[in-house]
């Protein structure tokens, strides 16, 4: 299973969007799925007709794959806790030859879910297992990180985060993630430090900037501050970092205290 996948279940959730009534056509179409590619198409487009496809398409003798959509099918209608379990139970119940890397993307994509639903001590324990079966794979470190990070244990992301840089040094994610949990935990030099080194990587990138911004205006360059705030909305005007710039900049202007990112 592709590592992307874990991102694409991410992006699932907020793609549901209010669809007009179920036509016969529709109907026929989501009954006739019997492949993976052909059942995440329609999570995509209508996870509702998705999931009864997959149903059907397990009944029918549709093993692994079926499974899987189902699940992506519940967290893109906003059930992240059914798909969490079901991704669990996946993992587990996989062949015993499956490689540990593909149970432990399984494992990863329940912990996200767990996240996406605020359960943050399930999601550690997945994300946790998920590690344990592929304890080279950054990525995994960056996503037990952000869990940490959600329950406010800085200093637990921090060591995630810096065995995720030890093994993917080019890790501009980790790099800024990592910035953040230096800044909660006081210590803004070594967030400095970081947020430089991923932006001598990615100069545009709206996380470093933004975490910049917020890095020089703790440190009263309220000039910097706003320039780096103003870069990440002109470049990237429809992501989550830019909203984060628009509410530090009213604050900066409401003359209050700028918010935490």
């Amino acid at each position: 299973m592709p590592h992307a996948l874990r991102l694409i279940a991410c992006a699932l959730s907020a793609m549901l969007a209010a669809t007009a009534a179920q036509t016969a056509a529709q109907a026929a179409e989501s009954a006739a799925i019997r492949d993976y590619d052909g059942c995440m198409k329609l999570v995509g487009e209508r996870p509702e007709d998705a999931l009864e496809a997959a149903l059907g398409w397990e009944q029918a003798g549709g093993g692994t794959g079926a499974r899987h959509c189902a699940a992506m099918a519940l967290a893109a209608m906003g059930n992240f806790p059914d798909a969490a379990d079901q991704l669990e139970s996946l993992a587990w119940e996989l062949p015993e030859e499956t490689p540990d890397a593909t149970r432990a993307q399984v494992l990863a994509q329940a912990g996200q879910f767990w996240l996406d639903a605020r359960q943050l001590a399930k999601a550690d324990a997945l994300f946790s297992a998920a590690i344990d079966l592929a304890p080279r794979d950054p990525e995994l470190r960056i996503d037990r990180a952000m869990t940490h990070a959600a329950a406010g244990r800085y200093q637990d992301a921090v060591i995630d985060l810096s065995a995720g840089i030890l093994l993917d040094p080019g890790s501009t994610e980790a790099l800024v993630l990592r910035a953040s949990a230096f800044r909660h935990t006081g210590r803004p030099a070594e967030a400095s430090e970081d947020v430089e080194r991923a932006l001598s990587m990615a100069p545009e990138h709206p996380g470093a900037l933004l975490e910049r911004g917020i890095l020089r205006m703790g440190a009263g360059d309220e000039k910097g501050a706003r320039a780096d705030w103003h870069t990440v909305i002109e470049h990237h005007p429809n992501g989550p970092a830019a909203d984060a710039a628009k509410r530090h900049l009213a604050a900066m202007a409401g003359k209050g205290r700028a918010p935490g990112r």
